[in-house]
């Protein structure tokens, strides 16, 4: 097996070995397996609505801060360089990290809580089910099938937690799908570890900048993180003329640089080593040994250290907290509205709504159009519903 960066390893996914899609087609005749679901994902129309889901800051807060779709293409870009290292497969890799947020809420993971906490009785929402459930049911592109009808690793991919009685669902509608692995206490592809593990390098790297863009966070701050501070240190002793005001961003970018390439070099030795241990001759074989893509202690320690620094410095910074406040309440009243008014949704919810069988399953229409919006369509609509302007 072969990719264009070099050879794949017995371990990984090929294409030409896929458990397949739950409805069947031909093969295309130009394109793997898995560059054909990177190709669907990138022409949804979820994709394209991740441009205006952000993560941390909300879209009205400025240009310049990362979305939903900057750091799934950063997670991809991460991703891909590291399993071309392991000789894994890139470009379900790349699948995988575009399809990861697909299922996002508005407002990140505040409009997330609040839609869970809305379901909360009725089924509850977590968003990588929701993710499952856009590529599976709720893009409508074809004629032949709802969904985008991905192969089964990729949908393996994106589907990175599950809670049991989600899974049980799964397993009950789709016996041995993807749903059987949290039941079985199995791991995932490969592909889909270093998906979730690119996920957290990127994010953490990313809050960094956009902590310090928006104000929130100072150089000084961070000079209390070893594994920021460390690299702070490297690129001042080379380039000792970043220590004024002008050069502080240029500093910035080349500790998180050399960050980001340090923490990519440790996952790569790392799980070399854990690949030379174990010795999978098999995907399958994969699945039943312990998760093998990871940092080594001293990288893992350090960027936990990290993680809890982000969340009390500016997760929970009092201004984000307040603005998340605001979306949470925007999330909440929306959900009321269309559930006593369903007429006020798109005409296709509507009529999903009023087809409905159970309170459940009207609640979960209101549900997948809201976990739909951009940021600034959730404030729109809910300032039409309710004549409150709480996100400028």
């Amino acid at each position: 097996m072969t990719q264009n960066g070099g050879l794949l390893r017995a371990y990984a996914c090929d294409p030409s070995r896929t458990r397949g899609r739950r409805y069947l087609e031909a093969p295309a005749p130009t394109r793997t397996e898995y560059q054909r679901d990177r190709d669907r994902i990138v022409h949804s129309t979820a994709f394209r609505r991740l441009v205006y889901k952000t993560q941390v800051f909300l879209n009205h807060e400025g240009d310049l801060f990362r979305t939903r779709l900057t750091h799934s293409l950063e997670v991809a870009q991460l991703g891909r360089s590291i399993a071309r290292s392991l000789g894994i497969n890139e470009d379900l890799v790349e699948a995988i990290s575009l399809a990861h947020d697909l299922g996002h809420t508005p407002f990140g993971h505040a409009g997330q809580d609040a839609l869970n906490a809305c379901m909360a009785g009725l089924g509850g929402f977590e968003h990588n089910l929701q993710s499952l459930r856009v590529v599976d049911r709720l893009e409508r592109r074809y004629p032949q099938f709802d969904g985008l009808n991905l192969s089964f690793e990729t949908r393996e991919g994106i589907l990175k937690h599950c809670s049991r009685a989600n899974a049980q669902a799964l397993e009950a509608s789709e016996p041995g799908g993807v749903g059987r692995r949290f039941l079985a206490h199995q791991q995932p592809s490969l592909e889909a570890q270093l998906c979730n593990l690119a996920d957290e390098i990127a994010y953490n790297a990313h809050d960094i900048d956009d902590g310090v863009r928006s104000g929130l966070l100072t150089l000084d701050q961070l000079r209390d993180i070893p594994l920021f501070d460390r690299y702070r240190a490297e690129a001042l002793a080379e380039y000792p003329e970043l220590d004024t005001p002008q050069g502080r961003r240029r500093l910035l970018y080349d500790a998180i640089r050399r960050m980001l390439s340090a923490q990519v070099y440790d996952v790569i030795n790392t799980t070399q080593a854990a690949l030379a241990q174990a010795m999978p001759s098999s995907v399958d074989e994969v699945r039943s040994l312990r998760a093998l893509v990871g940092f080594g202690d001293a990288m893992r320690a350090q960027s936990q250290e990290l993680k809890h620094f982000l969340l009390h410095r500016l997760y929970r910074h009092e201004q984000v907290a307040r603005t998340m406040g605001h979306a949470r309440q925007v999330v909440r009243e929306l959900f009321g509205a269309y559930l006593a008014c369903p007429q006020e949704m798109k005409p296709s919810f509507c009529e999903l709504s009023s087809a409905a069988a159970t309170p459940q399953d009207r609640a979960r229409v209101v549900a997948d159009f809201i976990a739909g919006m951009t940021d600034r369509y959730a404030a729109r609509e809910h300032e039409r519903l309710t004549g409150q302007r709480l996100l400028c």
